[in-house]
């Protein structure tokens, strides 16, 4: 049951065992997502260490599965009997997983469901109106340039940011340096495609993994399923159902465009990052060191933007994002809204690079600032103050 931590994730332990805590006993169900790989199980085995009346489930496992095909709230009753917390590991891969759970909180308010998903699939997206107003949810990521500078200081971290920007941060990755290739390899050959292929029944995951190709190559430019369906031979809306699949196994996410209306803005596009750096590179075989890269820009774009939504979820910071676009290709990287205010910012590999901010833009929506994100000044977007850490 229990594994190795493939590196210390000192500031998810401190960020989130306070909140699981403090919500267990509340008789509503606690979900933990994240892709595969990324600690949940070790988070959930460091809170409850000393919890002795625990049930831990493996949703993997097929005699899990079968536990709970066809299962009532009586024999939930007897399988859960004089337990106070049932963990429920991997939870999409139990069918209707999100109405079982359901049962069990309705009926068991003395038993503590947890459940971690490394896929949205069944646990919150297909069933999850069953569990509306009866869960709290969290996410775990990738690490972080936070957690690395929290570990052994910003000043070592910053120094491995061109490793990071080519790598990227899955735990097993940072901590084997020299393994990045042949683990990254193994990353996304197996367990990223694992939930996908075997949900969803895909018939041609060749196109597939052309599809997330394509994906990655388009990073930092809006994204079109027309021209997406031509590449890779599938029709609009499988395109788009597959790009929905690749968010729920948080492989990718989407950016929206902000509009208001005015006149020429583009209000209904998108572009699309990966949750990582080194999965975007190990899909299209490109692990160039970072100065004979033509493509520094997208890595620079990809890196910021995702460890900007990490410090976001993590610190619970409430924000619309976006990007900004005209017909006339006026743009603007990335904007968020937050508490009535509009902040506006420009992504520069090349902190010489003169950046000028569109004046359509000021003019109609008078940002609160707007500020280019250097390697010269990232901390700051990171929400690191004290770079001395």
């Amino acid at each position: 049951m229990f594994f190795r931590e493939p590196y210390p994730r000192i500031m998810i332990k401190r960020l989130l065992e306070d909140k699981i805590k403090n919500k267990t006993g509340t008789k509503k169900a606690i979900l933990l997502f994240g892709a595969r790989q990324l600690g949940k199980t070790t988070l959930l085995q460091h809170i409850f260490a000393n919890v002795p009346e625990m049930l831990w489930l493996n949703g993997d496992e097929p005699d899990v599965q079968a536990l709970f095909m066809n299962v009532t709230s009586s024999q939930l009753r007897g399988l859960f009997a004089g337990k106070k917390l049932v963990v429920i590991d991997e939870a999409q891969r139990i069918s209707d997983i999100g109405l079982k759970i359901k049962l069990a909180t309705d009926n068991l308010p003395e038993v503590q469901i947890i459940a971690t998903g490394s896929s949205a699939f069944e646990l919150a997206n297909k069933t999850n109106e069953p569990l509306t107003g009866r869960k709290w949810e969290y996410r775990i990521f990738p690490l972080s340039y936070e957690e690395m500078a929290l570990h052994h200081g910003a000043m070592e971290e910053k120094r491995m940011l061109h490793t990071r920007l080519v790598y990227g941060y899955y735990p097993e990755i940072v901590a084997n340096p020299g393994q990045e290739k042949e683990l990254l390899r193994v990353l996304t050959d197996s367990f990223l495609y694992k939930d996908i292929l075997l949900w969803e029944n895909i018939m041609k995951p060749d196109k597939l993994i052309r599809l997330m190709q394509a994906l990655a190559f388009q990073v930092g430019n809006m994204v079109s399923y027309n021209e997406l369906s031509r590449l890779v031979g599938l029709d609009n809306k499988t395109v788009e159902r597959y790009i929905n699949l690749l968010e729920q196994v948080f492989i990718i996410f989407r950016l929206g465009s902000f509009s208001r209306n005015l006149r020429n803005e583009l209000s209904s596009s998108r572009k699309i990052y990966f949750y990582d750096n080194g999965i975007r590179n190990a899909l299209i075989a490109a692990f160039q060191p970072v100065h004979v890269r033509q493509d520094i820009g997208v890595l620079w774009e990809n890196w910021v933007v995702s460890e900007r939504l990490k410090y976001l979820h993590y610190h619970d910071v409430w924000a619309n994002t976006f990007f900004w676009r005209t017909a006339q290709q006026q743009e603007i990287d990335y904007v968020e809204e937050m508490n009535g205010e509009l902040h506006a910012w420009e992504f520069k590999w090349n902190p010489t690079r003169k950046v000028s901010f569109p004046k359509t833009f000021v003019e109609k929506y008078q940002p609160a600032s707007c500020t280019a994100v250097t390697p010269d000044n990232f901390e700051s977007f990171l929400g690191i103050k004290n770079t001395a850490l």
